[in-house]
């Protein structure tokens, strides 16, 4: 005959059960959070949609790509906290205040460039730079035609402290010159009345933007690399949190291979901020119509499951 369970054999059963629960459930929360990527996006129509297009890559993989659409210091200090994930909009020089700090303190892994010949500097409409006026140089010599005039696209950007650096030193002889800052849409309104008129104006330019695709532009030269080194040449970084790169070597390898050329990038930021297509539009577009550069993006990517990952991501496209 079997003898009853005392107290004390039910309460260590029940304890088991209980313990072996919470391990499962401990299990199944690690699971999920090993699966989930938390993307730091600020409204930039660029990194909307090349986060889109991370995105969309991933899911076949198994993971689960969460956007939180925040600002850039919100997004440095997720990132140093854990709360973010992944960036796809590291544009240095110029955000090297933030990142440089964190980066010294181990809290952000600094991976590859995601787009190439990115740049930041003044620009003119082909019809001025065809009539010799090719360089900072030039600009000071023809101050009446512009009406001294530079237009810039926000009091506080980058930009904005540069120039007006420029002409408190009387950098080219722009001493005399004035920064109308107003806003991009603001600016590049001006940019596209002057061409239609034919009229000389300069301007902060940059790529990748669709103002590069929309306008009939040059970016003039500058030996003293006022705009930074390389006239302005930009790195647009990667970033990670630390302990996330460390746990997840696999989303280390995609994201180093995860690269767009200036171009391409001005491409989506027409189709999704100028035009206004949906963003899963675009990406999905883009994919489609680059298997090669997808599957050299996926070489040595795994799913969750270990299973190479470009199979996986073929039989989800259109390809």
């Amino acid at each position: 005959m079997k003898r009853p369970m005392t107290i004390s054999a039910l309460t260590l059963t029940t304890g088991l059960i209980a313990a072996t629960g919470l391990a499962l459930m401990g299990t199944s929360t690690a699971m999920a959070a090993d699966q989930q990527i938390n993307f730091g996006v600020p409204s930039w129509p660029g990194i909307t949609v090349k986060t889109e297009i991370a995105r969309q890559l991933l899911a076949p993989l198994g993971y689960e790509g969460k956007t939180q659409d925040i600002g850039l210091q919100v997004i440095y200090q997720g990132l140093d906290t854990g709360d973010v994930d992944v960036f796809l909009g590291a544009w240095l020089p110029a955000q090297n205040p933030m990142l440089e700090p964190l980066e010294a303190d181990g809290s952000i892994t600094r991976l590859a460039t995601n787009v190439t010949g990115a740049q930041m500097t003044l620009a003119v409409p082909d019809y001025v730079y065809d009539s010799g006026i090719t360089s900072f140089a030039d600009l000071d010599a023809h101050r009446d035609e512009f009406r001294g005039e530079i237009y810039g696209f926000g009091a506080g950007s980058a930009a904005s402290e540069i120039l007006n650096k420029a002409i408190d030193e009387d950098a080219w002889g722009l001493g005399d010159w004035t920064l109308v800052d107003t806003s991009t849409v603001g600016m590049l309104s001006a940019a596209k009345s002057h061409i239609t008129n034919e009229e000389p104006i300069v301007w902060v330019g940059w790529t990748p933007h669709w103002m590069n695709l929309e306008l009939p532009m040059r970016y003039l030269s500058d030996s003293k690399n006022l705009f930074g080194e390389g006239n302005g040449a930009s790195d647009v970084r990667t970033l990670m949190a630390s302990d996330y790169a460390d746990a997840h070597p696999n989303l280390v390898t995609f994201f180093n291979q995860f690269s767009f050329s200036a171009e391409e990038q001005s491409w989506m930021i027409k189709q999704y901020g100028q035009e206004e297509k949906p963003m899963e539009e675009v990406a999905k577009a883009w994919i489609e119509q680059h298997p090669e550069r997808v599957e050299k993006m996926l070489e040595g990517v795994k799913t969750q499951g270990g299973d190479p990952a470009w199979p996986e991501v073929e039989k989800s496209f259109s390809f």
